[in-house]
């Protein structure tokens, strides 16, 4: 079994990495394959509204990095998605990275039948992860996979998706910030259960 993380964020290794990676250790500690995707390492030009992926299971744009992305969507088991905040959204380069695959979808879902999950950080405690989460999430469904929430079986809810903030404290005047999402606990055993639950799931599927 193979999982896939793509990481929607412009600044590679931080925040959103470590949430995805932290998803990905609970699989590969499960015996799955896993390979953490950076978009800012690759060419993906935005989609041309051309349509003709209406009529046929194929992009029109050729002379980019899209096409080795699709391969490994295709390949995998499983994908999570991860971005931070933008606006209450993904950030560009994810939405485009969404929009890139619009012809895995419009004749045929192509990724049905696979595992999948998403994760998002926000400077702000209440920075819009919510509205980002679900979008990512819809996405995915859309797709025809099988979404993953990050419910503790045992411990029941504990948060409403795996989400991060930087946001520590209020003392009335001043907000004290975490130095990285390693210091949201929260957060972190979040992505922990998320990856066991798909874990379990993957394991269900095969």
């Amino acid at each position: 079994m193979k999982a896939v993380a793509i990481n929607g964020s412009h600044r590679k290794g931080q925040n959103t990495a470590v949430m995805l990676q932290t998803v990905l250790d609970e699989l590969k500690a499960g015996g799955v394959e896993t390979e953490l995707v950076e978009l800012s390492d690759y060419n993906i030009k935005p989609c041309l509204s051309c349509n003709k992926c209406l009529r046929r299971p194929q992009c029109s744009i050729t002379d980019d990095d899209m096409s080795l992305l699709a391969d490994k969507l295709l390949k995998a088991d499983a994908i999570i998605l991860g971005s931070p905040v933008y606006w209450a959204n993904v950030t560009g380069l994810m939405k485009n990275f969404m929009d890139r695959t619009r012809w895995l979808h419009m004749t045929k879902n192509f990724l049905a039948g696979k595992v999948g999950a998403a994760v998002t950080h926000a400077g702000l405690r209440n920075g819009g992860q919510e509205v980002c989460l679900q979008i990512m999430e819809h996405f995915l469904r859309a797709q025809g996979l099988y979404v993953v929430d990050d419910r503790d079986p045992e411990k029941g809810i504990l948060t409403s998706g795996a989400m991060g903030t930087l946001f520590d404290r209020f003392d009335g005047n001043n907000i004290s910030w975490k130095r990285g999402v390693q210091e949201d606990h929260l957060a972190i055993a979040s992505c922990r259960q998320l990856g066991k639950n798909m874990l379990q799931l993957m394991k269900k599927l095969a």
